[in-house]
C-alpha cells in the first residue's frame, strides 16, 4: 500500500509509527510538512520519502491521509485538486476534526472517495480507538484499507450516518481529556489527604488503568461492577452519594453534550460556502 500523509504532525507520526514495516514499507509512505525538523525525524526514524510541499509524489498513491488542522483543510485541499489521480482516484482519509466530508468533497471538485475519521490521543501509544464513516464513493478494498491504516493505532469503530461524529468527538476524541481531569482531582484529593504527589500519582493511575482493564475484560455492564466495589454505609458509598448529591455525573452529561454541539458548531463555521 503507497500512502501520502499531508500533515507531520503527532496523530500521524502515531499511525505512521503503526504502519511502516508492518502494514507497508517506510519507503511506501510520504510525508509532506512545511516543518522541516519533523520531516528529518520521520524520515530517519521510519524510512519515509518527504517534501515540503505537495507535488508529483502524490501520483500513485492508494491513500491519502489530510492530517492538518482543520482550519487548514480549506486551503489544503485547493493544492490537492489538481494533483489527484483521476485515472485511479486515491482514497482521501480525513483526520481533521470539524470538516464534513461534503464540504471536503466540494473543496475536491466533487471528489467522491473519502473517509472521515476521529482518532484520539491515546493512538500516540497504539491505544487509540478511532470513528469512521465512508462517503458512497468508496469501494470495499477502500474501507479495508481505512480500517487497516487505524487498526495500527488501537480499535475502530464503524458509523452508518456521519452525523454520528460529533457524539464520538465528544466521548471518545475529547474523552482522554475528562479521564486526565478526573485523575487531576484524584491526584490533589490524595495530597491534601497527606499523601505525597509521587504516591497520589501512582495510586490514581493505577486505579484508572486496573478499573478500565477490568470493566473492558468483563461482561457484565459497568454499573453492576460500580455497585460491587459499593457497600451500603461505607467509604466508596460516602464517595458515591457526594458525587451524586454534587451532580457529577449530570454534570458530566451535560459536558459531553456541549462537546457534541461544539463539534456541529465547527462543521458549520468550518465548511461555510465556498
Amino acid at each position: 500500500m503507497k500512502i501520502a500523509f499531508i500533515g507531520g504532525g503527532n496523530m500521524a507520526s502515531a499511525l505512521i509509527a503503526g504502519l511502516a514495516g508492518k502494514l507497508t514499507a517506510g519507503q511506501n509512505i510520504h510525508v509532506v510538512d512545511p516543518n522541516g525538523a519533523a520531516l528529518d525525524q520521520l524520515r530517519a526514524k521510519f524510512g519515509v520519502t518527504t517534501a515540503s510541499a505537495a507535488g508529483g509524489e502524490l501520483a500513485g498513491r492508494d491513500v491519502i491521509v489530510l492530517a492538518v488542522k482543520p482550519q487548514s483543510m480549506r486551503e489544503v485541499a485547493a493544492q490537492l485538486l489538481p494533483l489527484l489521480d483521476k485515472n485511479t482516484p486515491p482514497l482521501v482519509l480525513s483526520i481533521a476534526a470539524g470538516i464534513r466530508a461534503a464540504d471536503l468533497s466540494r473543496w475536491l471538485g466533487g471528489y467522491g472517495a473519502i473517509v472521515r475519521c476521529m482518532p484520539n490521543t491515546p493512538a500516540l501509544i497504539g491505544q487509540g480507538i478511532t470513528g469512521m464513516v465512508a462517503t458512497a464513493g468508496v469501494s470495499a478494498a477502500q474501507k479495508d484499507a481505512a480500517d487497516a491504516i487505524l487498526k495500527a493505532v488501537g480499535q475502530t469503530v464503524w458509523l452508518d450516518d456521519e452525523a454520528q461524529i460529533d457524539p464520538v468527538t465528544a466521548v471518545s476524541g475529547s474523552g482522554p481529556a475528562y479521564v486526565f481531569y478526573f485523575i487531576e482531582a484524584m491526584q490533589q484529593a490524595a495530597a491534601e489527604l497527606g499523601l505525597s504527589a509521587e504516591q497520589g500519582k501512582q495510586l490514581a493511575l493505577a486505579t484508572f488503568t486496573g478499573a478500565a482493564q477490568l470493566a473492558a475484560q468483563s461482561d457484565e455492564p459497568v454499573s453492576l461492577l460500580r455497585e460491587r466495589v459499593t457497600s451500603k454505609g461505607g467509604t466508596t458509598y460516602a464517595a458515591l452519594t457526594s458525587m451524586e448529591a454534587s451532580g457529577v455525573k449530570a454534570a458530566i452529561i451535560t459536558a459531553v453534550k456541549a462537546a457534541a454541539q461544539r463539534g456541529k458548531e465547527l462543521g458549520d463555521e468550518l465548511g461555510g460556502a465556498a
